[in-house]
Formats: structure tokens, C-alpha cells, sequence
């Protein structure tokens, strides 16, 4: 019996290639697109879940009361560390780092620079990242010592076991290779190639032997990490914690800062903060694409049974003989249903060849390393099981309607399809492409959004602007390099910062300033800056003047316009605002420039005279000086001056454009998937549209020999599917309004949506729709109504 099923399944198949073809390769589309992106969000969601106990690892950070509105930070203090470590038996391990960042490592000849950092001695015993050789319970013992990755033992050493030999890190101290670790996969939080003791900067670094002598809870510079023990009740643990900076009194941070844990697992997903709690972040996107997933299947699915329950009328016959004989309609609804998953099936086999072909494309776009698991058994189960579920789904509603028919009315040939068939078929046909005009509109809102703040002016001339990061040798011969770059007729300003042009590392809150409020704190955003410093730049000066070589601007400040817009002042020059119990006079004032979100407000911003311990050296390049064939002779004098490493350098611009990854993975992507729905929906219009004409034979034949034209039965045939795509149109717009403004919400600098987006999106609907149905309805008009009417 099931066999017989099958034959005849494949029987029908065969003999409707036609509309097999259509509806097979619509349902593969909408597999492979829901697959791709199921697979990409297991591949999110997989972040950090390879390592033990994940689930114990935690964050900390801080949220701070900013005027009643809370802030979260994840800056915190050696002092909160040493507090955790002794008062909190909760917490198995708390391990101190820097924020990781690129070191120069040199062996003999080879020199690299890399991604990685210093962590306190416990950090390889709660993150449990697999140590090829050594003891993670030794490994920094020695506080000159180091850690590499495979990638980074080879890269010094080659095939040499690096156990036991010194590496060279930055040109000023040798460590010694304690162990080497398993480089670590794609799906990792922390990507360092090599790690060094925390100890190691207590004993070199003397801004972190001023934090660990005698700072308090309000040097906040640092990164902290917790494993809490087995058992422990999280939310009891976070009161008790909570208040551990607050009943200190040393610092207006520590009185309104309150100590929190973000779990491992969210670190990935949630990275915005609302009012001290998660609010979103990278979960957003994720949401967004399953959602258009299971739209671009459902698309698929309404194909499947508009273009099945469509040629219902050529079966009816067959159903009638069938039930005449004897078949019950469970063995129908059997039949149907088999017929459904041998497509479904059939489609699946072409959706996993789509989704082979597709995936190194789409793992270019959207920076990651999906594959597809076929030797995981989960995935075979998942997949078969879903499949399984679309294909009866999918096959229901024909076959109990196909199973539903009276056999002596279709064995007499006045089986007619009811009303109630017609208008559920046209329900669906609205349902689909409503779902792909809500996606034309937010493709396109999307791309506008981009362009817009693309287009934003940015305050500063990203597009000549460089940066390098200061090595020790490039800070002892500053002068010269600075010297050598300008005299090289390449460079025309050169500068030094604490942040890079593109980002700002640093935010503090003034201690007082003119009009300050009672409890009021303002955080700023600030900036060490180097003498020519908004010339290098290339900001507008609005009053006063920039730092300047020979003068003596230690205490002097320059302010942007948000900064004197939030301080409230007036006549903000000559003014003195106070900082790190330091009083500051503010000798300029600069217009606004976009160093972080070119979506959001500028931030209120303090440039403070460079005190000689700035990361990142910035350099214009003079007008006319193409800037990749510049970089050559630009290495050239940057490694006179610091021989030791390779000339290391960034395009401001390229910085700048990596803002916008994010929004241009969402454009693209958005509108790859608008395009498929599209497609596939107009693939169904196609079978309908020839389901229809092929119903009409008999009726366009004598309206043509009546003296209908041909633009007359184009007409006829193609009015009720324009009707229905209007319909979609008018449905999707206050749809895709409500949720794009949702969307947009999120920006401060943001577009206004209006009637045209929506216009064109029904435009571009009905056009296409009106060149999909055309192909068939002049196909008919054109056939000769002799044939036509002697086939009937």
C-alpha cells in the first residue's frame, strides 16, 4: 500500500512537471533561506557555550546613577577586584584584565604584532580554554612569563617547541613561554593570540601600581571576570553584591555606582543597557532575520497550496473513480499527504544544494563561519523533523479539500469549486505578498536609514586621516618621527591622542563646574590631545584656539558643543571647570564630531593636554597624496624610527565605515531575502495565472471569436491578480510603519518616513506582478480560438 502511494505520487509528479518544477523550487528557496538563517542564529547563540561551565561565568559591571538616569559600565577597579576576591566566598574566581589590545612580539628576526593581554593568574583556571601544553595552575607563576595560541607559537617559532624560549614583547621585556593553547574557534568572545600575568604589569606599569597602591572604587580602567561555585543562587548573590561600591564615600563614582553580573552567555547577544537592565543589542538582528525566515517560508508554503489546491478540478475525476470503488477518504488524505512530503522531500535534497552554494557568499557578508553540520545527527533530526511538519502542513489543507468531493458529482462533471475555495485561495495570495511588500518597504527604509547617516557630516576629515598605535620607541623618538613626517611633504598635520579618531575610550564625570546643580554629575567623554590636534584632525574651531607647542596648556581645556551645551554655559571660554581635583581653564571650543555613533547625539567631549602616554600617533595626509600609494614611503620613515616592528597603520575612514557593518548587513541581507519572497511569490502568480488561463480556454475562445482583443482578454485574465496585489500593498504599509518606526526609534539621527516608500514598494509590487501574469494571459489571448474551442 505505501508503495502504491508513492508510485502514484510520483506518477502525478511526473505527468504536472510544469507545476512540480514551480512548486518544488519554491519550496527549496524558502528551505534554503530559512536554513541559512536558522543556521546562522545556532551559530550566535553558540558564542562562549563550548567552554565548561559557561554558565558560572559572569561579567562584572557597574550601573551609575547619572542624574536618575542609570548608565552601565564595564570599567571597573583593582580596588572592587581585591574586595570581590576576599569578602564574596560565593565566587570561586575573580580575575582582573586589561582590555586587551595589539603587542609587538618579537624572536630573533621574527616580529609580529598581535591581539592579546594581561589576566590575573586564576584566568585560565575559570575560562578553561584548552592548554596544549602547560598547567594552567603554573602558567603565570612567573610574572615574566606568556601564554601563546598555536597560530602565534608558529608564527615565532615555526615547527620549534616554544616551551621554555624567550619572546620579546614590545621591544622592552623578555618573557618566557609558560604554555600554548588551542587557538580559539570563531565562536569565542575573547580572540587574544597570547596572554601574559596581570602581575606582570604590577611590576611595569606604574599607572596600574597607582591603581593597586592606593586607588580607590573610582579608578575604574579595567575589565573583571567572575566564575561563581556550583549552586550558587544568582539573584541573592546580585543583592548582595549591589552594594558593595555604594557604601563606599571615596568618590562621587563609588557613592553612585551599583556592582552587577552579566552572564557569559549574553555577552554576545545583549549588549545595550536600558536603565541598568539589558535591553538588546546583537538579540535584535537575530529576532529580526527568524522572523523574516519564517516569512519567506510561509511565502513558500502558500505556493505549495494555492498551486495544489488550484489543479484540485483536474483531479477530481480520479477522486471520484476512486471513492466509486471503494477507497475511503483516509487513504485519500494519505495519498495527498504523500504526494505533499515527496515534494517536500524533493525540495529539501535542492534546498541543502542552494544553501552549499550560497553559504561562502553569505559567511563573506556577514563575517562568520557558518557551515552546514551534515555529520551532526541533531541536525538530520531537525531538519527531517521540520520538513516533515512543512510538508504536512503544507498538505493538509489539500487533501482534505481534494478528499472532500463528491464522488457522483465529478464522475458527472458538475463538480464545481466553491466560493469559499476561491476566496480562501485569494486570502493566501493577499497573505503572501503582504509579507513581501512589508519586506520591499524595510528593505529600502533600512538602505535610506544607512545612506542617511552615511551622508552625515562627520566634524573631523576621516577621509586623509591615518592612525598608528604609539610603540615605546615610537614615543621615546616622537619628535623626530613628527619631524621626519612632515618634512616628507606626505603629511601635512601630525598629532598624538588617547583615542582613535573613529571611537573614544575614555568617559569621567566633572567634579564642578559654573551653574552645577546640587548632586548633579556630568559624564564626558574624554580625550587627551597632542599639540595641532584638531588641525591633524581637520575639526572647526568655533572659539579660541587649539593646543600649541611652547605654551603651557597642562591645565587648559577645549570643549565641543555638546559639552558647553550640557555644561550650560554662556560664555564658555576662559571658564574653569574642575577634573580629577584639578581646576582647568577652557581656552577653545570645537564643533561636534561623530568619534563614536553616527546614529546618535555627538557626545559631550573634554580635550585635555597631552601628558605623554598617549596609545595612538594621527597623522593627515597633505592634499593631493593618494593614500595607499603613500603607504610605502610612510613605512619607510616609520620603521627608521621603530625598527623592531613592521609598520602598522588604519585608514580613519575604513574605521569609520565599520559603524555601519551592522545596518549594511541588515541592508543587504534584507533585501537578498525581499528578493527571493518576491520571487517565489511571483513563481505562485505564474502557476495561477496559467491554472487560470488553462480554466478559461473554452471562455476566451468565444470571447475572441465575439471580437474580444487581445489587450481586452490580457485584461480579464490579469484585473483579479492586480486587485489582490493592491490589497496586499495597502495591508502591508500600516504593518511595516508600525514596526519600521519601532525600528528607527533606536536613532537619534534618523530618517522621517513618508508616502513615497511605501508608493514605490506598491509600484514595484503591481509591476511585477503585472509582468508575471502578463506571460500567461497573453500567452492565452494570443491562441488561436479554432483550437481553443475545438479541444473543448
Amino acid at each position: 500500500m505505501i508503495k502504491n502511494y508513492f508510485l502514484v505520487a510520483w506518477r502525478n509528479l511526473r505527468n504536472n512537471k510544469g507545476y512540480s518544477a514551480i512548486n518544488i523550487f519554491g519550496l527549496a528557496a524558502g528551505i534554503a533561506v530559512a536554513m541559512v538563517i536558522a543556521l546562522w542564529v545556532v551559530h550566535e547563540y553558540s558564542y562562549d557555550r563550548f567552554l565548561p561551565d559557561h554558565d558560572r561565568l559572569y561579567r562584572v559591571q557597574r550601573n551609575f546613577d547619572s542624574n536618575g538616569d542609570t548608565l552601565t559600565f564595564q570599567t571597573t577597579s583593582l580596588k572592587l577586584a581585591e574586595v570581590l576576591r576576599s569578602e564574596i566566598p560565593e565566587m570561586e574566581y575573580v580575575c582582573e584584565t586589561d582590555w586587551m589590545g595589539k603587542h609587538a612580539l618579537k624572536v630573533g628576526e621574527r616580529k609580529v604584532v598581535m591581539n592579546g593581554g594581561a589576566v590575573q593568574a586564576d584566568f585560565l583556571k575559570a575560562f578553561k580554554f584548552r592548554l596544549l601544553q602547560g598547567d594552567a595552575t603554573s602558567v603565570f607563576n612567573d610574572p615574566f612569563s606568556i601564554v601563546l595560541t598555536q597560530s602565534a607559537a608558529k608564527a615565532l617559532f615555526g615547527e620549534e617547541n616554544p616551551v621554555g624560549k624567550m619572546v620579546r614583547l614590545d621591544n622592552q621585556h623578555d618573557l618566557a613561554v609558560t604554555g600554548v593553547l588551542q587557538d580559539l574557534p570563531a565562536n569565542s568572545s575573547f580572540q587574544f593570540k597570547y596572554l601574559f600575568p596581570f602581575s606582570f604589569l604590577d611590576q611595569t606599569n606604574k599607572f596600574v601600581q597607582e591603581d593597586r597602591k592606593s586607588g580607590g572604587f573610582g579608578n575604574n580602567g579595567h575589565q573583571l571576570f567572575v566564575k561563581l561555585q556550583r549552586g550558587v543562587n544568582v539573584p541573592q548573590l546580585a543583592a548582595k553584591i549591589a552594594f558593595i561600591e555604594k557604601r563606599q564615600k571615596e568618590s562621587i563614582n563609588a557613592q553612585k555606582s551599583i556592582v552587577i553580573l552579566q552572564p557569559m552567555d549574553h555577552w554576545r547577544l545583549f549588549s545595550e543597557y536600558k536603565n541598568g537592565k539589558e535591553a538588546g543589542g546583537f538579540i535584535d538582528y537575530i529576532r529580526i532575520f527568524s522572523g523574516v525566515g519564517a516569512l519567506v517560508l510561509l511565502i513558500a508554503g502558500i505556493n505549495f497550496v494555492n498551486l495544489t489546491t488550484a489543479r484540485s478540478e483536474k483531479r477530481a475525476r480520479e477522486v471520484g473513480i476512486r471513492k466509486a470503488i471503494g477507497s475511503r477518504r483516509r487513504s485519500l488524505v494519505v495519498q495527498f499527504l504523500t504526494e505533499s512530503l515527496l515534494l517536500t522531500f524533493i525540495a529539501l535534497v535542492c534546498s541543502l544544494l542552494m544553501v552549499v552554494l550560497a553559504l561562502p557568499a553569505f559567511n563573506k557578508m556577514a563575517g562568520v563561519a557558518v557551515h552546514v553540520p551534515f555529520e551532526d545527527i541533531r541536525f538530520w533530526v531537525i531538519t527531517l523533523t521540520g520538513v516533515f511538519l512543512v510538508g504536512v502542513v503544507a498538505g493538509l489543507k489539500p487533501a482534505f479539500y481534494l478528499s472532500s468531493f463528491n464522488p457522483v458529482k465529478t464522475l458527472k462533471g458538475s463538480h464545481k469549486i466553491g466560493t469559499s475555495a476561491a476566496w480562501s485561495r485569494r486570502g493566501l495570495v493577499v497573505l503572501q505578498f503582504t509579507c513581501s511588500v512589508v519586506l520591499v518597504i524595510s528593505t529600502m527604509v533600512v538602505y535610506r536609514q544607512m545612506q542617511y547617516a552615511k551622508d552625515r557630516p562627520t566634524g573631523f576629515e576621516k577621509d586623509r586621516l591615518m592612525v598608528s598605535e604609539l610603540t615605546e620607541d615610537m614615543m621615546k623618538n616622537n619628535d623626530a618621527l613628527k619631524q621626519d613626517l612632515l618634512q616628507s611633504g606626505l603629511v601635512n598635520h601630525v598629532s598624538v591622542s588617547s583615542s582613535p579618531p573613529a571611537d573614544m575610550d575614555w568617559h569621567a564625570d566633572l567634579q564642578d563646574f559654573p551653574g552645577k546643580q546640587p548632586g548633579e554629575t556630568v559624564e564626558m567623554g574624554m580625550v587627551m590631545a597632542g599639540d595641532d590636534y584638531i588641525n591633524t584632525m581637520g575639526m572647526a574651531l568655533m572659539a579660541g584656539r587649539d593646543f600649541r607647542a611652547g605654551m603651557s596648556d597642562t591645565l587648559n581645556v577645549m570643549l565641543n558643543e555638546a559639552a558647553v551645551k550640557r555644561l550650560r554655559l554662556k560664555d564658555p571660554l576662559n571658564t574653569s571647570v574642575k577634573w580629577d581635583n584639578r581646576l582647568y581653564r577652557v581656552v577653545g571650543v570645537v564643533h561636534n564630531a561623530l568619534m563614536l555613533s553616527p546614529f546618535q547625539q555627538a557626545d559631550p567631549t573634554m580635550f585635555i593636554k597631552s601628558s605623554g602616554n598617549e596609545r595612538y600617533l594621527l597623522y593627515q595626509l597633505a592634499p593631493g597624496v593618494a593614500p595607499h600609494s603613500a603607504v610605502d614611503k610612510l613605512g619607510a620613515i616609520f620603521n627608521k624610527h621603530n625598527p623592531a616592528y613592521p609598520y602598522q597603520y588604519e585608514f580613519v575612514n575604513d574605521a569609520y565605515n565599520q559603524k555601519f557593518r551592522q545596518e549594511m548587513l541588515t541592508g543587504r541581507l534584507s533585501g537578498i531575502f525581499a528578493v527571493l519572497a518576491i520571487l517565489i511569490s511571483c513563481l505562485g502568480l505564474l502557476g495561477l495565472a496559467a491554472y487560470m488561463a488553462e480554466q478559461r480556454t473554452k471562455e476566451i475562445g468565444v470571447r475572441k471569436v465575439l471580437g474580444a482583443s487581445i489587450a481586452q482578454v490580457w485584461f480579464l485574465l490579469s484585473k483579479d491578480f492586480l486587485v489582490l496585489v493592491l490589497a496586499s500593498c495597502l495591508i502591508a504599509s500600516p504593518l511595516a510603519l508600525y514596526f519600521l518606526e519601532r525600528w528607527l526609534s533606536q536613532y537619534a539621527y534618523r530618517i522621517t518616513l513618508g508616502p513615497a516608500v511605501f508608493v514605490l514598494a506598491a509600484s514595484i509590487a503591481l509591476v511585477i506582478t503585472l509582468a508575471t501574469v502578463s506571460f500567461q494571459s497573453i500567452k492565452a489571448a494570443m491562441v488561436n480560438p479554432v483550437r481553443s474551442l475545438r479541444s473543448e
